[in-house]
């Protein structure tokens, strides 16, 4: 029933928006999904595309969305500018703003990201709610923290505060690597025979245990093709450890006695707990939805 939502928790990626309709004991009593993400829309787009996204909802009086992601962006609906690490996220919200939601059904609250100068430049949006999320449902977890994809973050958490955090554009570099360089031509083909699992451990054993020779070992994509035969599922295989195997390597050093929450999707989850077991340590993958939202209930409920 519409009088049984209490909030609306959004997600707005640079490729997909998602909502939640929540009741007053946070839970979930719906969930909708578009294809509308922040790389999509104009600024103007914005308020359009969130009252398309609850149009079903028959809100009664004006309810609150609070809102993570890159709709915070600079070039998203209204930039929410950065808190700067270290820093505790449990104040997520006091450092929201609010945009005008175009409605008189919505109360938004954009969350900010983290930035950080202190040990070099970066950035992120949307992994800092999913941290405080883990923080909510791993309590008193301290320690490392991977959330793999498109750029992924390492972050060292020590409860709810975030100390230092780290980005390896691993899948991005996949992709660019893969369609527009020349190992693009030993990839031609069906990337996913059963050859691509002896690719990846043999392209992971190389970034563990040469990291420095990343920029080397690549071409080995390009030759092992020509050289060996190697087909396109052993390349890309190979290619895929070897970006996730230096990524693990450029972090060992950071990794505890503890197992490693891993925040992403459940193939690549799976990648990087194989190649942290080569490293001697262990993965403990965390379900992405679970934490992002118990990250926006989170920051509502210190509002």
């Amino acid at each position: 029933m519409s009088e049984s939502v209490a909030w609306i928790a959004v997600d707005w990626g640079t490729s997909n928006l998602r909502g939640w309709t929540l009741d007053h004991a946070g839970n979930v009593l719906a969930s909708r999904s578009s294809p509308k993400g922040m790389g999509k829309l104009t600024r103007e787009e914005f308020p359009a595309a969130l009252s398309e996204l609850l149009a079903d909802i028959p809100l009664t009086e004006k309810t609150d969305v609070v809102v993570c992601g890159m709709a915070g962006a600079r070039q998203g609906w209204l930039e929410a500018p950065y808190l700067e690490a270290p820093t505790d996220l449990s104040g997520l919200i006091r450092g929201a703003v609010h945009p005008d939601s175009g409605s008189d059904k919505f109360n938004v609250s954009i969350l900010p990201g983290v930035c950080q100068r202190q040990g070099g430049d970066n950035v992120m949006r949307g992994e800092e709610t999913q941290l405080l999320g883990l923080a909510a449902t791993l309590p008193g977890y301290s320690g490392l923290v991977c959330m793999p994809g498109t750029h992924s973050k390492w972050a060292l958490l020590d409860g709810t505060k975030i100390e230092h955090f780290t980005t390896a554009m691993t899948g991005e570099m996949f992709e660019l690597l893969s369609t527009q360089s020349v190992l693009r031509h030993s990839l031609t083909g069906d990337q996913n025979g059963p050859e691509r699992n002896d690719g990846f451990s043999a392209g992971a054993r190389d970034g563990l245990e040469r990291p420095a020779d990343l920029l080397g070992q690549l071409f080995r994509v390009r030759a092992s093709a020509l050289v060996s035969g190697r087909s396109p599922a052993w390349c890309a295989g190979y290619l895929s450890g070897l970006l996730i195997g230096t990524e693990i390597a450029a972090n060992r050093h950071q990794i505890g006695n503890e197992p490693v929450p891993l925040i992403g999707s459940h193939v690549l989850c799976s990648l990087y707990g194989q190649v942290l077991e080569m490293a001697g340590a262990a993965g403990r993958p965390v379900d992405a939805t679970a934490v992002v939202l118990a990250g926006l209930k989170a920051a509502r409920a210190a509002a």
